[in-house]
């Protein structure tokens, strides 16, 4: 049987990924598609790419009897939106906005949600009624630093990293736009980023004390993606830095350690990290590599869903690098 599931700003980029996924899902059954700037309108006329794949139509209102909801609307939108918007409590709900994701703010009324990083709380996910998903460069950086924080030895942590343009949302801005993205980068956001909060939870649940994040975000000229290099004082060999990841990570299916030198296009278009780590001249240089809109918003969603239900984890996210 298959979990009826709504999605709430199904025309953003977000949205949109979200509908290419559980389309294919062999247990989830899209029941509607909400959005306020295109309802009445074809899916197909917002995603060009599902022409022929479906007939769904954006719907102003929201329909009884789903399982599950997916909301995948802005920043300061999703409390907005439960406040204004009488959902029944047995639905569960995926928030892909920042809104739930500090512990501080993890409640509405009688939801309370749950952080959905499932290398970090699988098991919390599988109980959980309601996921606020982790933002992007939040799932990237966490992945590099989650295993030094588990063995207790992270320290300050100096971040750099770099986005795709749809990490910006589908808005147009002045710095989204092709002229000027193209053949550009740019620093925005120094030591300043919103994922910071989240990702310091996140360490300080493994490793309560010590830890220190320095974060340089930078704007990239290409649509998806992202690339992470963090760099941390390690006094173990490259061999102890290989094993202390894989050992964190084995048995997480998305999660992956090379040896080799990593690039983006092993990521784009899955639900996969890859993460690189160097051990340099007495320094940990850990490379991670993940898609902004699968792994690091709508892959990790999906991810969520599955654990929620009681499925495969990788049901419906066995996806196709690009490769070139």
């Amino acid at each position: 049987m298959k979990a009826k599931v709504g999605i709430v700003g199904g025309a953003g980029y977000t949205g949109g990924e979200l509908l290419r996924l559980l389309l294919r899902h062999p247990h989830a059954e899209i029941a509607f598609v909400h959005s306020r700037s295109s309802a009445g309108a074809p899916v197909h006329s917002v995603h060009s790419d599902l022409l022929g794949e479906t007939e769904l139509t954006f719907s102003s209102v929201l329909q009884p009897g789903v399982d599950l909801l997916f909301l995948c609307v802005g920043h300061g939108e999703a409390r907005k939106f439960l406040g204004q918007n009488e959902i029944n409590p047995s639905v569960r709900i995926i928030d892909l906005s920042q809104d739930f994701r500090l512990q501080s703010k993890s409640g509405i009324g009688e939801r309370s949600f749950t952080y959905g990083l499932p290398e970090l709380r699988r098991d919390a996910i599988r109980n959980a009624h309601n996921i606020a998903n982790p933002g992007c460069f939040a799932t990237a950086i966490q992945l590099a630093l989650l295993p030094l924080a588990k063995a207790g030895g992270l320290g300050e942590a100096f971040v750099t990293g770099i986005t795709g343009s749809t990490g910006a949302g589908q808005g147009l801005s002045a710095t989204s736009h092709f002229s000027w993205r193209a053949n550009n980068i740019q620093a925005y956001k120094t030591l300043a980023h919103q994922h910071g909060g989240e990702i310091g939870e996140s360490v300080e649940s493994l490793q309560p004390e010590g830890f220190r994040l320095h974060f340089v975000p930078w704007r990239g000229d290409f649509p998806r993606g992202i690339f992470v290099s963090a760099t941390v004082d390690f006094s173990g060999s490259q061999q102890e830095a290989t094993d202390l990841y894989r050992s964190f990570y084995e048995g997480h299916p998305f999660t992956t350690v090379s040896e080799s030198p990593i690039h983006l296009k092993q990521v784009v278009n899955t639900n996969k990290c890859v993460l690189q780590p160097e051990v340099v001249d007495g320094k940990l240089v850990v490379h991670s590599a993940i898609d902004n809109l699968l792994k690091g918003a709508s892959g990790q969603a999906v991810q969520n869903f599955n654990l929620m239900m009681g499925l495969d984890e990788t049901a419906g996210l066995l996806l196709k690098p690009l490769a070139f």
